[in-house]
């Protein structure tokens, strides 16, 4: 039997990759529109793993789209020389899902930078938190706690979640988009409660912290284990 959670992370492990060479390429510049920069994306993906199957819409988000959720669809922005953006990408590799975001800055504005390691450092926070609790753990608890890692931090939390199940694609068409399948604070159920068919289920957890002052946000998620 296939083990769902070392799929997930070898998954994980070339979306990763996928974001180091975004890196060691230098693709985020000023002047490019963040439609240009996802097709870029999506090139490499191609290039890269051959893959040009994604399980949810390629997300490239720059300045004041920052603060804008998952389900919101902005405008297209030109990136800035001092500019903060995010990626939120869930590219499936052998059938199998991942779903990788991560934050950017250009120029040197010191509380852009700050959410940017802000959104990573509450990420593992979270993560130490759940091992911590997991036994105990609903989902509204989760996004309670999360809640408060952005006062924490400074900042104001940008969704109504934090977090969904993940697993083998279409996971959302096997699981549905129901609450219970998401880190939300109507979610009452237990987060290692396993699924109607009995089977483990896998969490992806997301850290977006907002700026509603200064119009930016930050974003950071990857699989919880």
């Amino acid at each position: 039997m296939v083990n769902q959670l070392t799929q997930l992370i070898s998954a994980e492990k070339k979306a990763k990759q996928l974001f180091k060479t975004i890196e060691e390429r230098g693709l985020i510049t000023p002047g490019k529109t963040e439609k240009e920069l996802n097709t870029e994306l999506f090139n490499l993906a191609f290039e890269l793993f051959g893959i040009k199957k994604f399980w949810h819409k390629r997300i490239v988000r720059s300045g004041k789209n920052t603060l804008c959720p998952y389900k919101e669809n902005p405008p297209n922005l030109i990136l800035q020389h001092d500019d903060i953006l995010f990626f939120d990408f869930g590219p499936v590799f052998e059938d199998w899902e991942a779903d990788i975001g991560r934050t950017y800055v250009l120029g040197n504005d010191e509380r852009k930078i700050k959410l940017m390691k802000d959104v990573e450092q509450a990420w593992e926070e979270g993560k130490d938190y759940f091992i911590q609790h997991r036994e105990h753990l609903t989902g509204k608890d989760f996004y309670n706690y999360t809640k408060e890692l952005a006062k924490k931090y400074g900042w104001e939390y940008g969704n109504e979640h934090c977090g969904h199940l993940i697993g083998n694609f279409p996971h959302e068409q096997i699981v549905g988009e129901e609450i219970i399948n998401y880190i939300h604070p109507k979610n009452t159920s237990l987060m290692i409660n396993n699924d109607q068919h009995g089977n483990e289920r896998s969490w992806i957890y997301e850290i977006h912290f907002i700026d509603t002052t200064k119009k930016i946000g930050g974003f950071f998620e990857q699989l919880l284990h």
